[in-house]
């Protein structure tokens, strides 16, 4: 990492990278130093609304979010290295990927902010499924595009650009309307030969919404892909002022293409290669299994989209995953609080979430849903959470903390059961990152027992997609010619630094199969539990 002078200077000299990401709860932002690795981050707290019936955040939310965020950054930087920082050899943005961000000719936003946590595109999921034979997942773009034009939303005829909260980001920054291809594969479905959408596909869909007769095509809705590497604009004028409003920031900083939450997270966890996995699990959870062959068919349960730099990967993606225990969690604090302890939240989460170590197998028969929304995978709209026992089941507190932690996993295992089972897809080993993973051994045993596959924790894993996305950025200005983005990765990133492995206990894996029956039988519970309680 070098002295602290080395670091001063190379932060004076634009010797740095910046990456920062909007993810679901936090948006983070983390500078590199030439060695690749983090020298100061800075992060913002924020949580989605759920504003007629629709999960958003809205634009002023976003940019408040970003500015804080960055201010938070360089905040660190003058306090690590008293040094103001004014520029950086690169920067790129990232986030969550899919939603609806739709704009007029104007650059008007149209609607407000449709994330990916919103499950109410079904119809338009199964009819593209259906007429592109390729998988649409309900939180999609384009999914939720042809959903707005099935309700006959008037703002669709005024439509002149869609993108993601990445695309939306780097575009007020950079005036450039482009994507990176990993996030782009989850807009629109991907011709992987040709690095772009897939436009014969493009033409089926305009052919098919024709009777509605509106005067665009969707490829021109579209941002341009690109793919990583490759230069995606500079920093405005205008941009430098947004991104920080004290003025320090100089205007003319390349940009690297924006990039979804899954491909900065297969980048951080060095997992882009094929027969590599990455598991990202936090307030959502998924899966990424780069392919060595193309699935035999399309999957409703199954995202198929792409590397940074264009190779085909499976993803399993579930809405659900520690939402639900951190509320639990929540509870336990307030119980302290009254009874007079003051317990630091990362000792209540170790010391609970370490409990469910101590639990039967296979929970001791309860049954948990942490359904707070909608769970495509498993084929609901909406959530209720709940946890169900019957009057023989072994109810402690360790089978509460393990129950709640298998849940977390149920849905991501019914997708990992198609591609493991039915498409035979073979994978060495999955790389672990995200706040299930926070509490040392617990989430990676669960991760495993779920799986049956050996989970690995990096210690940098830690630094999560801001670290990815400030990777690429470095990759774009650093790379030699020819130098492919895993050799990049293998070779001046994580050369030496292997993860700290754990394989599968088979007691562990034999109760989390006893679970998951239990889990599939009782959805019929939670379909009542939405149904009942309004």
């Amino acid at each position: 990492m070098g002295t602290t002078a080395e670091i001063r200077s190379a932060i004076e000299n634009g010797k740095t990278s910046i990456g920062m990401e909007l993810g679901s709860t936090r948006i983070k932002t983390v500078l590199i130093g030439p060695d690749n690795f983090p020298i100061a981050s800075g992060s913002f707290d924020w949580e989605n609304s759920y504003i007629d019936n629709i999960w958003t955040y809205s634009i002023d939310e976003i940019w408040n979010g970003v500015q804080s965020s960055f201010r938070s950054m360089l905040e660190s930087v003058k306090s690590k290295y008293d040094v103001v920082l004014k520029t950086t050899g690169s920067i790129g943005f990232s986030g969550m990927m899919h939603g609806y961000m739709v704009f007029d000719k104007e650059d008007k936003q149209l609607v407000p902010f449709r994330t990916w946590r919103n499950n109410f595109t079904g119809q338009a999921s199964e009819e593209l499924t259906e007429l592109f034979n390729y998988p649409i997942p309900q939180r999609w773009n384009i999914a939720h595009l042809y959903q707005a034009i099935l309700n006959k939303e008037e703002h669709v005829k005024n439509i002149n650009f869609l993108t993601t909260v990445a695309g939306y980001v780097h575009w007020k920054l950079s005036d450039r309307k482009v994507l990176g291809i990993g996030e782009a594969s989850g807009v629109f479905p991907i011709d992987s030969v040709n690095k772009n959408y897939n436009l014969g596909l493009a033409d089926k869909f305009d052919q098919y919404i024709s009777k509605y007769g509106f005067d665009w095509k969707v490829a021109n809705l579209l941002p341009e892909v690109l793919v990583a590497g490759d230069n995606a604009g500079y920093l405005t004028e205008a941009g430098a002022k947004l991104l920080d409003p004290s003025g320090n920031l100089q205007a003319g900083i390349p940009m690297c293409p924006p990039e979804g939450d899954a491909g900065t997270g297969m980048v951080a966890t060095n997992s882009i290669a094929v027969r590599t996995g990455n598991v990202s699990a936090g307030t959502s959870v998924f899966a990424m299994l780069v392919l060595e062959k193309e699935l035999s068919k399309a999957y409703k349960e199954l995202d198929l989209v792409t590397t940074p730099d264009g190779h085909m990967v499976a993803m399993v993606h579930s809405n659900n995953c520690t939402s639900d225990y951190d509320a639990w969690l929540g509870i336990f604090a307030e119980a302290l609080k009254e009874l007079g302890l003051d317990v630091p939240k990362p000792k209540l989460y170790d010391t609970l979430l370490g409990m469910a170590l101590k639990g039967d197998p296979d929970c001791g028969g309860l049954l948990a849903y942490g359904y707070i929304s909608g769970e495509h995978i498993t084929g609901f709209e909406e959530g209720r959470p709940m946890i169900v026992r019957s009057s023989g089941s072994n109810f402690n507190l360790a089978n509460f903390m393990r129950v709640h932690l298998f849940t977390a996993l149920g849905a991501l295992r019914t997708g990992m059961k198609i591609l493991i089972e039915k498409e035979n897809v073979e994978v060495d080993e999955i790389r672990g990152h995200g706040g299930f993973f926070k509490t040392q051994e617990v989430g990676q045993r669960v991760m495993a027992a779920a799986t049956n596959v050996p989970i690995s924790i990096m210690e940098t894993a830690g630094e999560g997609g801001a670290w990815g996305i400030a990777l690429l950025a470095g990759y774009m200005i650093n790379k030699k010619d020819g130098e492919t983005l895993d050799a990049y990765l293998a070779e001046r990133v994580f050369a030496g630094k292997t993860g700290d492995v754990l394989k599968p206990d088979p007691k562990d894996v034999a109760g989390f199969d006893k679970f998951f029956e239990r889990y599939t039988a009782g959805l019929e519970i939670e379909r009542k539990a939405v149904e009942i309680l309004k």
